[in-house]
């Protein structure tokens, strides 16, 4: 075929920006925007991890804040990962993100694990004040392409 490529996959970085409502229905949509992007890498981060992460945050940031203005979920694939953001209305940082708990969760209780799998499952992890509140994100480093034997 002579001419340019119709379609490339992208090379340094993209990003996505969705509005998602204040309410449950916002975790399944922000997993499928989270597996959309990440089919854009060729070589991308797991899709599996990345999904799971963003729900918890974005179920976090229902459960957590009050009022019914929209979550924001900011998904950004780089040549050596992916970083994921859920921005929320409340400027009150998640309570132990970045410094681990003195107790273990309650294994018997239903909540208190998501911030303990993002620790544990993301590359890096934090919080940062914004205009409106604050953003909430992790970081995936790049996971080579798996050979499969013949």
């Amino acid at each position: 075929m002579n001419g340019p490529a119709l379609y490339e996959r992208p090379s340094a970085s993209a990003s996505w920006r969705i509005a998602l409502p204040h309410s449950a229905a916002a975790v399944p949509v922000a997993r499928a925007l989270v597996r959309t992007a990440l089919a854009e890498l060729e070589h991308g981060a797991d899709s599996d991890t990345a999904e799971l992460l963003t729900a918890e945050l974005v179920a976090n940031a229902v459960e957590h804040t009050a009022g019914d203005a929209p979550i924001e979920l900011v998904v950004e694939l780089l040549p050596t990962g992916c970083q994921v953001e859920v921005h929320d209305p409340d400027p009150a940082p998640p309570g132990h993100l970045t410094r681990p708990d003195c107790e273990d969760p309650d294994p018997w209780q239903e909540h208190g694990r998501g911030l303990l799998l993002i620790r544990a499952l993301s590359q890096s992890c934090g919080h940062r004040p914004t205009e409106g509140g604050k953003a909430v994100w992790f970081r995936l480093p790049t996971v080579p392409h798996q050979r499969r034997p013949a």
